[in-house]
């Protein structure tokens, strides 16, 4: 984010020849100018944040004060409709039994509630899963067990599906980590009754484990972030937003209407969201509304989850940016689904501007002072995020103020994930289509168990990431280029903690 920009009179006396501009100034004025494009392009993806954030700050109060006055259902339970519940599950024996039981114990009338327990699993997770389904079928619920021999286009090929095998017009989803409280459908279903162009209603996810170590203190946070700014922000002033894969509740004719799920990124509830926006329906989000779920457990599940989210992010941005651009939008709204939907460049953007500082060093002969153009745009690409999940945090919490102070470990953790979603980012370029990856989840475990990913060699580029960006930050300090230091030393840091908490451990305390 940092740009150093070489001052010309350092420079000339450094690169040039008796009277002539030698290869050496015109390398450095090079790299130079490289770096500040790079910092620009990160420029434009942190200063939308302060946009987001005043989108969403004027709308918040308004909406909320709406929403608590909404729509409700019929009085008649009778009339209530059919409504589908879909729990895909993969190798999720930690807490398959939960989701189950609390989609079961929904509160809708039962002669018009079906849950779909769509079980890809390969473990001992399906005896698990005929157990309570036929525990509950004994009490009246219509729940049903659905196997697939092949495990084609992964999440989204189970739900395609689950769809084929279901006429009710409704259909919730749940991930195996989530907890719906009882009243969850008649506070969203209405939604849909009230208004004919609403083809998907998304509710916030909460936090079940957000005190388990410091690694989910944080993560919560971020997660906390998006719900409250991003997509307040765009679903309340009509841009272009996503259904979060789960929590959330779907009109089956705007499933049909879009193509239906599709396989084919690994973000399908992001594909499916913008095509369904591109169709003429809307996303209703209700904040209020929460389900409880898990944060992953520790840093492996943390690095599986965001490259999945980064990959496929990127693969439907491949996708679906040429439909955007060609449809009759508004330009301001193509802008922000473009920024929406390629997000995950900041972190190759990161890294080429690390890679860039480093490039520099052996052309830097003498202390440069930071310009002030240089200091405003970090400082603008440091707190606009920042700010947004504090605020996050206040109009979430009563308490929110009181981990506000864990806001700047935000910093090292998003430094430390670049080579992570850089990777992601290179699979997309060469087409690679990739594994669907699950994230582990704990339940009441005490540990992942078997269910902990394996140590993979990318956790080397992390350590020796950040061991070079530790060196070359001592080498600027020494001469006397305090701020490239520190922004070097911000992702050594990152990089260390990473490779650390890969090798070792889930950051639980003690």
């Amino acid at each position: 984010m940092l740009f150093a920009a070489a001052q010309a009179g350092t420079g000339t006396a450094a690169f040039s020849g008796r009277g002539r501009i030698g290869v050496g100034m015109l390398g450095a004025w090079a790299l130079v100018i490289l770096h500040l494009l790079v910092t620009l392009a990160l420029f434009a993806y942190t200063v939308n944040w302060y946009v987001l954030l005043a989108l969403m700050l004027r709308r918040w109060r308004k909406v909320i004060r709406q929403q608590r006055q909404g729509p409700g259902l019929p009085a008649a339970r009778q009339a209530w409709p059919a409504v589908l519940v879909q729990l895909p599950v993969y190798n999720e024996k930690q807490v398959v039994r939960r989701v189950i039981q609390a989609a079961c114990a929904l509160d809708w009338p039962r002669e018009r509630l079906t849950v779909q327990v769509l079980d890809d699993s390969t473990d001992d997770t399906p005896w698990l899963v005929a157990a309570e389904v036929a525990r509950w079928r004994t009490q009246g619920v219509d729940v049903q067990h659905l196997r697939r021999h092949v495990r084609h286009g992964y999440k989204a090929g189970a739900l395609q599906e689950g769809q084929k095998r279901s006429q009710a017009p409704f259909t919730a989803i749940f991930d195996a980590d989530f907890v719906p409280p009882r009243d969850w459908l008649q506070k969203t279903i209405p939604y849909l009754l009230a208004d004919p162009r609403v083809g998907a209603v998304q509710t916030r996810w909460t936090h079940l484990n957000r005190d388990a170590s410091l690694l989910t203190r944080v993560l919560a946070l971020a997660i906390d972030g998006h719900f409250a700014v991003e997509q307040a922000a765009r679903l309340w002033n009509g841009l272009l937003g996503n259904f979060n894969g789960t929590a959330g509740v779907w009109r089956a004719a705007a499933i049909q209407d879009a193509g239906g799920w599709q396989g084919d990124t690994l973000t399908e509830d992001l594909d499916l969201s913008y095509r369904a926006q591109l169709r003429g329906w809307r996303i209703a989000y209700l904040p209020e509304v929460t389900v409880a779920a898990e944060l992953p457990a520790d840093m492996r599940s943390v690095k599986a989850q965001q490259f999945r989210w980064a990959k496929g992010s990127l693969q439907t941005a491949r996708k679906l940016l040429p439909r955007l651009w060609q449809a009759p939008l508004p330009g301001w709204v193509k802008l922000q689904a473009t920024l929406h939907l390629t997000v995950y460049l900041i972190h190759p953007l990161m890294l080429a501007s690390v890679g860039l500082a480093l490039l520099q060093l052996p052309l830097v002969p003498a202390p440069q002072p930071l310009t002030a153009v240089d200091l405003a745009l970090f400082a603008v690409g440091v707190l606009g995020p920042l700010l947004s999940y504090g605020a996050a945090q206040l109009v979430l919490y009563r308490d929110g103020w009181r981990r506000l102070w864990l806001l700047p470990l935000l910093l090292p953790l998003g430094a430390g994930l670049a080579m992570n979603t850089t990777r992601a980012f290179w699979q997309v370029l060469r087409r690679r289509p990739g594994e669907f990856v699950r994230t582990p989840k704990r339940g009441a475990a005490r540990s992942l168990g078997e269910y902990r990913l394996p140590l993979s060699w990318p956790v080397l580029l992390d350590g020796l990431g950040g061991a070079g960006c530790a060196v070359a930050a001592w080498l600027y300090a020494t001469r006397g280029h305090l701020a490239m230091a520190g922004l070097l030393g911000l992702y050594a840091l990152g990089f260390i903690a990473v490779a650390l908490l890969t090798l070792c451990g889930d950051g639980r305390r003690g």
